[in-house]
């Protein structure tokens, strides 16, 4: 086979261990290799960095191990072209499996050129990406202790949460707080309403008829200031993730005229997907390594199932939540979720409207303009015929007789 690299490295990366093998062409003829084994200290990495330098090696391979190639990626980045595999990709035969042969198998691949290196964000973006990540994953715990907190009110026969429709808004939180003080009537909680609360007074008094017992109060009491912590660090990132938008802003300004996209949705994906278009080579690229593309795997003339892939979860969940958020407005996009949803289910639709969402996010960053709805009758107009039919139809099940005339146009 076609030698491409004359002089690189496989790397077997584990969490205390790397395995490194280097290839070099001998004198004569043939290749020479020698492995050695280093911890994943950053004293050790750095010796293997010097090791790798020794030997004029210019590519660097390795399995995508969790996060254990991180600390290895940090030490090799500036000197070496690394390469990050995706583990599936470099499957060796089966059997007589040890490390050293692992590490040797990469480096023969990464000879051949037969290793695709995964994305790899520059410096600035991996941390932005971190921000986002880390702020998503504390927005998720808040969530889960509202709902302990909605728990903590059902079996205390509190049914706020039936009334309310955020119980963790201004008048949920000022009633939460009488209720952990135990010293407030239903009457008087329901007082404490604000804006269009007020109009379910009486309700409100029902819900909040309940037996609170003394450790259902205590509980309460530490759920709201874990919440309170956690709105308090969310903020904190918000604000730290706004300083490391500032190389990303313009991109972060067009995502967010896309319906359905708030800003920190739009910090999000561009932290996942950042801003040079470039690396990925056309937007249907981009929508299957984010893994809301439709699958493709044939055989026999048959296809046997278009399941997506799993690809980036963290942008393939903020785009679905952002398609079903986007569901009931008056848009291209809903208009599209609402014309799948009637023949495929909602949970189909949402991926497919994630898919139209990070093609458009796509040109809106290669061309650098603002999005431009098509309108939520885009649809219709395509095939008036085929919807005036359609409608025709349904008036005729429902027993009416229907005569259509169209309206004259004035000139």
């Amino acid at each position: 086979m076609q030698v491409v690299y004359n002089r690189c490295a496989g790397l077997d990366v584990h969490k205390k261990t790397v395995v490194a093998c280097v290839i070099t062409p001998k004198s004569s003829s043939g290749w020479h290799k020698e492995i050695r084994t280093f911890t994943t200290m950053t004293q050790d990495l750095l010796k293997l960095s010097d090791w790798l330098t020794s030997h004029n090696c210019t590519h660097v391979a390795m399995e995508s191990t969790g996060e254990y190639w991180r600390p290895v990626f940090n030490i090799l980045e500036g000197n070496f072209e690394v390469m990050l595999v995706n583990a599936r990709h470099i499957k060796a035969v089966p059997g007589r499996k040890t490390d050293i042969k692992d590490s040797q198998w990469i480096a023969e691949l990464l000879q051949h050129g037969l290793l695709r290196a995964s994305f790899i964000p520059p410096v600035e973006q991996r941390d932005l990406r971190d921000l986002t990540r880390h702020r998503s994953n504390f927005i998720r715990e808040r969530v889960n202790l509202v709902n302990r907190v909605q728990k903590v009110l059902e079996a205390a026969n509190i049914k706020l949460a039936s009334v309310a429709s955020d119980v963790m808004g201004v008048s949920g939180r000022a009633m939460l707080a009488a209720i952990v003080e135990g010293s407030a009537s239903p009457e008087l909680m329901a007082d404490l309403a604000k804006g269009t609360m007020r109009k379910k007074h009486d309700l409100l008094i029902l819900a909040l008829e309940g037996r609170v017992r003394p450790h259902q109060r205590f509980i309460l009491a530490q759920l709201l200031c874990q919440i309170d912590s956690i709105d308090e660090t969310i903020k904190c990132f918000d604000q730290q993730i706004e300083e490391y938008c500032c190389p990303f802003e313009q991109a972060v300004e067009l995502l967010d005229t896309i319906p359905g996209i708030a800003r920190r949705t739009a910090e999000i994906i561009v932290s996942e997907i950042g801003i040079d278009m470039s690396r990925f080579p056309s937007a249907q690229h981009l929508a299957a390594w984010a893994g809301v593309a439709p699958g493709n795997y044939e055989s026999g003339g048959k296809t046997l199932s278009t399941s997506t892939r799993k690809g980036n979860r963290s942008l393939r969940t903020i785009l679905v939540q952002a398609a079903h958020a986007l569901a009931h407005t008056k848009t291209y996009l809903a208009a599209q979720f609402r014309r799948i949803s009637g023949r495929r289910g909602k949970k189909r639709a949402a991926v497919a409207v994630a898919h139209s969402i990070l093609m458009i996010a796509y040109h809106l960053i290669s061309h650098q303009e603002p999005y431009k709805d098509l309108g939520a009758d885009y649809f219709d107009k395509q095939r008036p015929e085929s919807v005036k039919k359609r409608l025709i139809k349904r008036l005729e099940k429902l027993g009416y007789q229907v005569s259509v005339e169209p309206v004259p146009v004035a000139i």
